[in-house]
């Protein structure tokens, strides 16, 4: 005898089928084509962009920007009624109106540098401010014969340590120099600064490529001439380095942290430079969500 299901039931099944065949709408949805690293990419600015300021000014200026992440330096002049200076010096009082003021904005200090303690003394300070503040990393230079007091203090405080690249003479100038002090640390790795690679004459993408799993925040910065240690910085985008395959790169490594707008020029009346980075930025991220930048080779224009 043939048996008769109710129509509800098949219903019910039909439903329980379809939900478990359903692919997922924000895995493939048009902006997220692909599990792209942009997702936790953050933009924020190096508050040295703003250094002819003190540094209420500065978090001012940021929020005029748009952008809600800084990466803060040491010995900034703190402004807005308080003496001191930003580090780990400042008064516990100063330390509450800066957190005060940053919470009202709803702006983070991701992260501080460029830093260079001449001992673990004076790292341990930082790490002991940084870890009241929230950091996520510190970039620095720091003294070889410091590696490993530094890693082992990155590890207890949970804080990393970005190794910066300033321009030659710098011992720190290339990849190399910065694996060097990597190997073996696991709380040590690199602030990749996309502009001072240019100066140095060096590839941005070669040197990415090189420094892979290791980046822990990147530096926005571009310049008008390559392999000039002197050349001046511009808008980014309008310089000789390549971002859309600067970005690729990143994205294609899932380097997931902080991206520094740091504009080293126009120093009295920056602001509008750092919004069109910002906007700049935008495109490209939006782009690479929709899977449109998938350049890769070199990293100069």
């Amino acid at each position: 005898m043939k048996r008769i299901i109710p129509a509800f039931l098949l219903a019910i099944a039909a439903c329980i089928v379809f939900a478990f065949m359903r692919k997922p709408v924000l895995k493939h949805g048009p902006e997220t084509a692909s599990p792209a690293s942009t997702r936790n990419w953050r933009l924020g600015v190096q508050l040295w962009t703003f250094m002819k300021f003190d540094f209420v000014t500065a978090i001012n200026k940021v929020d005029s920007c748009g952008i809600k992440y800084v990466e803060a330096y040491s010995h900034q002049k703190l402004g807005g009624g308080m003496e001191g200076f930003f580090g780990p010096d400042m008064t516990a009082d100063e330390k509450a109106q800066v957190k005060k003021m940053l919470k009202s904005k709803g702006i983070h200090i991701v992260a501080m540098g460029v830093i260079v303690p001449r001992t673990l003394e004076e790292w341990k300070k930082y790490f002991e401010f940084g870890k009241e503040f929230g950091l996520s990393y510190f970039t620095a230079e720091p003294i070889k014969t410091q590696w490993d007091g530094i890693d082992s203090l990155a590890g207890i405080y949970g804080i990393r340590v970005a190794i910066h690249d300033h321009p030659k003479p710098n011992v720190y100038w290339s990849p190399d120099s910065v694996l060097a002090a990597i190997k073996g640390h696991k709380y040590i790795g690199s602030c990749a600064d996309i502009g001072h690679w240019a100066r140095n004459g060096l590839d941005p993408i070669a040197c990415l490529k090189e420094l892979k799993g290791h980046i822990f925040g990147v530096h926005l910065k571009d310049i008008v001439q390559f392999n000039n240690t002197h050349a001046e910085d511009t808008v980014v985008g309008k310089g000789v380095i390549n971002w859309p395959a600067v970005f690729a790169e990143l994205d294609r490594q899932n380097f997931s942290g902080m991206l520094s707008i740091e504009h080293e020029s126009n120093w009295l009346n920056s602001v509008p430079d750092v919004i069109e980075t910002r906007e700049f930025y935008d495109q490209q991220v939006a782009a690479l969500k929709n899977g449109g930048s998938s350049l890769q080779g070199s990293g100069i224009k």
